[in-house]
């Protein structure tokens, strides 16, 4: 079983984090996991002061009181459901200053990061176009991510991930991405789908979506399902229902498009990996995966 000894789950009082604060507590609970409630302060920028004011000297920053400390920690202490601190480790933590910048620093100590794509004016601003993309890029630990359109977590993990799709590129990091969904579809009886992208021209994979032998996809395609078929340990498909695809197109289009049509309840993707095409999960499909998935995303940055 992954040991989880810490969750890290940052918050701004939104609906969106408070979904994320319930899939961090329901991760928490399966793993006895400790779990930190961080809220990060941002100074406003400083308004346009008279000439004279200007003059008199620098304005000094505004900061946080110990009384504004403590206000805040009593927030996170009401916004965290008071069933969740019985059974479960909860500390609250503030930080101050740049967003991304905090939660990167709290979370060194942190096994994985469990936050919400969206802030507190929801769909119109993307929290990830800054704040969660910033943690995407950086962190070192597994970042579970919830989108707005995710249901509530208000079952236990093991039935709230029963439909896992996991995307591989043969590479290290996507290969120890798999073995952390091959561990959560073991331990939650899950169905595990397990799929590799070929990135090929649109016009050329749909002649080997009909059969007509464009020879070097094809075996392109037949090595990709001989190498996922090795892929999941044999022992593991004793404990859940495992299936293989291969499919051709644009990665991250293909990723989504599988886990739609299988109603995952959970994407697990490799941040950064080299596969038959250089960059294929490099950058841009993992953000694209993270900004569309209809339902939480789990992303390993490595091994």
């Amino acid at each position: 079983m992954i040991k989880i000894g810490r969750i890290l789950c940052p918050v701004d009082f939104s609906d969106f984090s408070r979904r994320a604060l319930d899939h961090a507590i329901a991760v928490a609970r399966w793993y006895g996991s400790r779990l930190t409630v961080l809220y990060v302060y941002q100074p406003p920028a400083p308004a346009l002061a008279p000439l004279a004011a200007l003059a008199a000297g620098p304005v000094e920053p505004l900061v946080l009181s110990p009384g504004d400390r403590e206000h805040l920690r009593q927030q996170i202490g009401r916004f965290t459901p008071a069933e969740a601190m019985k059974d479960i480790a909860v500390e609250s933590s503030i930080g101050e200053g740049d967003a991304a910048v905090e939660i990167l620093a709290e979370a060194r100590s942190a096994d994985m990061i469990v936050m919400g794509t969206h802030g507190r004016s929801g769909f119109e601003h993307l929290v990830l176009g800054s704040v969660t993309e910033k943690v995407l890029r950086k962190a070192t630990c597994p970042l579970l991510t919830i989108p707005r359109t995710a249901p509530d977590a208000t079952v236990a993990v093991p039935a709230l991930f029963r439909t896992i799709v996991a995307a591989v590129d043969f590479s290290d990091v996507s290969m120890h991405a798999l073995n952390f969904a091959v561990s959560l579809a073991k331990e939650a009886d899950a169905h595990l789908t397990v799929m590799h992208v070929i990135d090929v021209p649109e016009h050329l994979a749909l002649w080997v979506d009909r059969g007509d032998g464009v020879s070097h996809v094809r075996e392109w395609k037949d090595a990709a399902e001989r190498r996922l078929g090795s892929a999941v340990p044999r022992a593991a498909r004793e404990y859940c229902h495992v299936e293989e695809r291969v499919e051709t197109g644009q990665p991250y289009r293909e990723i989504l498009r599988v886990a739609d049509g299988e109603h995952a309840d959970l994407l697990v993707i490799g941040a950064h990996g080299h596969g038959v095409v250089h960059g294929m999960f490099v950058g841009s499909t993992a953000q694209h995966v993270v900004r569309q998935a209809a339902c939480p995303v789990l992303t390993i940055r490595k091994g």
